[in-house]
């Protein structure tokens, strides 16, 4: 059996999508970036970056299958162009390196992000959406990622896409913003929210949906693996039913959110230092990202467990490797 690359198997859902690929038997080639460590894996790290387009040559050299999970996953950046190098430019050079040495298929991870989503209504991957809707440098690089995948596979190259929501569960080792709501919450830093939504789903899950599309997905489509709409006061409220702590009650005003954002973010200009509210989240939370998983449910038998045993797994994590000072018990 020829290995499989993995990119992005020392961040969160590359993890987990390399580890189910190691517990199906396969053996698992790792990209990572110089300094980059694998924890609790048995994949062959290789050295590279996707910026560098030699180095990409020699990690898909004799592999049957991609699966391109590794992006630059930040809200704010000093140089927002870095987001492009790596997720744009990135995945064409990994894609075209991919192409030249003959793989059968690629999986590319897109974002939630990229599916349009119509007023009052749950986005699904044929709703009308553009360059135009994307808001901030990170979803505009990942729609042109994607856009990116879908012209190789016009092409004729067999890239199959999907678009996970927000997932959540254990390894979210950087965290992830969804992570990090969660690890606030432990954490006591969370005394207000504001009105949004999101669609929590199971990074276990998750990774099965990567190794479905791979195995039933047809090559230029996409597939939203997703779970559970919700509100973030409802993902408050399961938080405090698994922990015992008291949910925040004080819903902040989208205004007062928007003026925290600027501030945050125009101080983070002048220090260097990552802003604790970057305005492009701000803007993002401004719509209730909710979508419909049917597509992937239909045709590759995608079947996401609940939001909460997601949640669950993160609070249980997190306290396992004391990111949270405040420890408390799954109830």
């Amino acid at each position: 059996m020829k290995p499989v690359l993995v990119t992005g198997a020392s961040g969160f859902l590359g993890w987990h999508v390399a580890r189910l690929l190691e517990e199906r038997g396969y053996t698992v080639r790792a990209l990572v970036r110089e300094g980059s460590r694998l924890s609790e894996l048995d994949a062959e790290p290789v050295t590279g970056d996707l910026r560098q387009p030699e180095t990409l040559e020699r990690a898909v050299a004799g592999c049957g299958l991609v699966f391109h999970v590794a992006a630059d996953y930040r809200l704010w950046a000093k140089d927002p162009l870095d987001l492009y190098r790596s997720n744009v430019e990135g995945t064409r050079h990994l894609l075209e390196a991919a192409r030249r040495a003959g793989v059968e298929r690629v999986v590319y991870t897109s974002t939630v992000g990229c599916i349009g989503i119509p007023s009052g209504g749950l986005g699904d991957e044929d709703c009308p959406v553009s360059l135009y809707d994307m808001a901030g440098a990170y979803k505009r690089s990942k729609f042109l990622a994607e856009q990116a995948a879908l012209e190789f596979a016009r092409e004729g190259f067999p890239v199959v896409i999907v678009n996970p929501t927000a997932p959540v569960g254990d390894h979210d080792v950087k965290p992830t913003p969804t992570g990090q709501t969660v690890l606030d919450f432990l954490n006591g830093k969370m005394p207000a929210f504001i009105d949004t939504g999101l669609n929590i789903v199971d990074a276990r899950d998750t990774a099965q949906g990567h190794l479905q599309a791979c195995e039933r997905g047809r090559p230029g489509e996409r597939y939203i693996l997703g779970s559970e709409n919700l509100t973030l006061a409802g993902i408050l409220q399961l938080l405090s039913r698994i922990t015992g702590r008291k949910a925040p009650t004080l819903r902040l005003p989208y205004a007062v959110a928007y003026c925290a954002g600027v501030c945050s973010t125009a101080w983070a200009e002048v220090t260097g230092a990552p802003p604790r509210v970057p305005i492009d989240a701000v803007r993002m939370a401004r719509k209730k990202m909710w979508v419909t998983h049917e597509k992937a449910q239909r045709e590759l038998g995608f079947s996401p467990g609940p939001a909460e045993t997601a949640l669950r797994r993160a609070v249980e994590w997190f306290n396992g490797s004391w990111r949270a000072t405040a420890r408390v018990p799954a109830a």
